[in-house]
């Protein structure tokens, strides 16, 4: 069995680098909704950082909801510890933790990302480059992903790398879509109102779903219909469904390979099952909201089960 040390420094370092590139699209999603409104411009910031949960952070250092302020702390505030450059960081410490167990490819470009990033974020970001450093920090985080995938044996570190990306992104998931329920509309007047449906877009946007929600469903679009493809359909690899089906066959991976089943395999398949007992009807009738910070607290249970049971720091 490998050691728990480099189990958890795998896991982090996956959990991280997918961290930074969902905080990227956190804020494209609430700068992109920000665009639509032409007031409150202080609200509707305050809700991207509510929403990453780095508000208690960032009112310690700042006085005032603004662009600026807020785009620079999810982004490069060294006091910020979720901000995208310290978990670049925090990516970068764990792979050299781990280095023996990862492939040259997967740490060149894990370096190369942390550089590349270090680089732009380098001065302060301002609303007319943002669009810009977000791609950069989009791209630079799936070419280590695309790396790990192209140039890894698929045994016990691919699996624990795995059970990184996909705890972080199904956790990210669902706090992007939590955005709108912060951000997207004015008032309850505009539900079902084509500004309603633009602002879905933009999350769809947001995940990089916008092209594949199309070829599946054409020019019909509705917010119960993308709901739908972000939490249930596992066909979609940033949906909710999908992040628990890779789990649980990581668990199982982990299973077959060291012979015993752990305490957070029963976790994910009871997280599994609740999510398979779902219609998309069910969850807008229960509160969307409600379901999601549901989802959100149930899968930081998963994470410390799992460290726990592989004995990160132990």
């Amino acid at each position: 069995m490998m050691l728990g040390k480099t189990a958890g420094g795998l896991f982090w370092m996956f959990r991280y680098l997918e961290r930074a590139e969902n905080t990227a699209r956190l804020l494209e999603a609430g700068w992109r909704i920000a665009l639509t409104r032409s007031s409150n411009s202080e609200s509707e910031w305050k809700s991207i950082v509510t929403t990453a949960g780095m508000n208690i952070g960032f009112e310690a250092k700042h006085d005032t909801y603004n662009a600026a302020n807020v785009i620079n702390y999810l982004l490069r505030d060294k006091e910020n510890p979720s901000s995208v450059m310290e978990t670049l960081n925090q990516a970068r410490a764990n792979a050299r933790l781990v280095r023996t167990a990862l492939s040259s490819e997967v740490w060149e470009a894990t370096n190369e990302c942390w550089m590349a990033i270090k680089d732009e974020l380098a001065r302060p970001v301002s609303e007319r480059n943002l669009h810009d450093v977000l791609a950069a920090i989009r791209y630079r985080t799936s070419v280590v992903r695309g790396a790990l995938h192209g140039t890894m044996l698929r045994n016990d570190i691919f699996s624990f790398s795995q059970l990184g990306t996909f705890i972080e992104r199904a956790d990210n998931t669902a706090r992007i879509l939590d955005v709108k329920y912060y951000v997207l509309l004015p008032s309850a007047a505009y539900v079902g109102s084509n500004v309603d449906n633009a602002q879905w877009e933009v999350i769809l946007r947001s995940v990089s779903a916008e092209l594949s929600f199309r070829w599946l469903h054409g020019g019909t679009v509705s917010p119960m219909m993308i709901a739908d493809f972000l939490i249930l359909d596992r066909r979609m690899p940033r949906s909710l469904a999908f992040c628990y089906q890779e789990i649980d066959e990581c668990l199982k991976q982990l299973q077959e390979e060291y012979g015993t089943r752990q305490p957070c395999r029963d976790k994910a398949d009871a997280i599994c099952a609740r999510m398979r007992g779902h219609s998309i009807e069910g969850i807008f009738q229960e509160g969307l909201h409600e379901f999601l910070g549901e989802f959100i607290k149930s899968t930081t249970g998963l994470a410390s089960a799992i460290e726990e049971n592989f004995r990160y720091y132990g």
